[in-house]
């Protein structure tokens, strides 16, 4: 008697905790279809696009400097000080393409003297202790 008492206090325990769904038999799930509608599919606009044509020029720098124009802004007007700071400093008077020669290794932008000009003219080295040899 006492085995057929806790076997029924166990299946009333089991039949309490698990909720109202054990007495249906089903779950109560929601239907994932009836939450939201599906939108109808829409056929995009029909742009009628010309294909290029062979042998035309495109304006490809026209272009380049519209893309950044829009994304920098642009030159900006530059103010008084700066122009006569520029003037001063002489800028009509610069070589045309300067900056491409300033890099150039066979520009002597400052005179450097023999002894440095050696040593940066020393070939490199595999060894791991930095010599350098100047003749004089």
């Amino acid at each position: 008697m006492r085995n057929a008492f806790s076997a029924l206090v166990l299946g009333a325990a089991a039949i309490s905790t698990a909720g109202c769904a054990s007495l249906t038999g089903r779950q109560a799930a929601p239907d994932e279809f009836a939450v939201a509608r599906n939108a109808p599919l829409i056929i995009p606009p029909d742009y009628t696009l010309a294909p290029p044509v062979a042998g035309t020029v495109t304006t490809t720098n026209d272009v380049q400097q519209q893309a950044i124009d829009a994304i920098f802004g642009g030159p900006a007007p530059r103010s008084m000080g700066e122009m006569s700071l520029l003037d001063q400093a002489g800028r009509d008077s610069a070589q045309i393409g300067i900056r491409s020669t300033a890099w150039d290794p066979d520009t002597r932008i400052v005179d450097k003297g023999p002894v440095t000009l050696s040593i940066l003219a020393v070939p490199e080295s595999n060894s791991e202790v930095a010599s350098a040899q100047i003749q004089q």
